[in-house]
């Protein structure tokens, strides 16, 4: 079996992604399982997706002597974008990671008919203060249709970003949801821990983990 490539768009796979896939993707993994599981995995996927940050040089003083380091450039925005409500599984961590950036929540459920996103709740500003050196993180842990994928990338380009600012996280992704971002915005990143076989009649990734919202928060039946 051949692994399709696609262009600005990384797989982590790492021994330790493949391990913690694996407990997430068992149905008889517990909640409490899953989500330490899934926190493991946000770790090293922000890791990856933080990479593109600007950098800056400064002047610091050790015990020792004067040397020559590097921040993170302080004038970038940094806007951490979680997807309600399973992209919360994320955006502890990111911010944990990142305590300086902005958390600006997304609102969406999905049609279950026309497998199109509905808004419920957009925590956006009107205008981004600096919109040519805002990064944006959209946390999501599935990639299925791609649909809400699009309607937050959207979003943020409309208010005048830079789409190779733009970084999509999650942690498996179907080819038709790669697809279909790809088939409109070319310099998106996507971060992945893994890319699965497809979408099945109701839009579910085959084989995924099931609804990642349920299981994250206990919320069966």
């Amino acid at each position: 079996m051949t692994t399709q490539t696609y262009e600005n768009t990384l797989v982590c796979n790492y021994p330790l992604v493949e391990h913690n896939l694996s407990i997430i993707r068992d149905q008889k993994t517990t909640p409490e399982r899953f989500r330490n599981a899934a926190k493991r995995l946000a770790y090293i996927l922000l890791y990856e997706a933080y990479s593109n940050l600007p950098m800056k040089t400064i002047e610091t003083q050790t015990p020792i002597c004067t040397t020559k380091t590097q921040i993170i450039d302080p004038k970038a925005d940094i806007i951490i974008a979680p997807i309600l409500r399973a992209g919360l599984a994320f955006a502890d961590v990111a911010a944990e990671i990142l305590p300086e950036a902005t958390i600006r929540h997304m609102g969406m459920y999905r049609n279950e008919e026309t497998l199109k996103p509905v808004w419920y709740y957009n925590k956006t500003p009107q205008e981004l203060k600096n919109p040519q050196n805002t990064y944006v993180y959209v946390l999501d842990p599935m990639l299925a249709t791609g649909n809400s994928s699009i309607e937050t990338i959207n979003l943020f380009l409309e208010k005048g970003m830079r789409e190779e600012n733009l970084t999509f996280v999650n942690l498996i992704a179907s080819p038709q949801g790669i697809n279909n971002i790809r088939s409109r915005f070319k310099k998106i990143r996507i971060v992945t821990a893994h890319i699965d076989e497809g979408l099945n009649e109701k839009g579910y990734i085959i084989p995924g983990l099931g609804d990642a919202g349920d299981r994250l928060f206990n919320t069966f039946g």
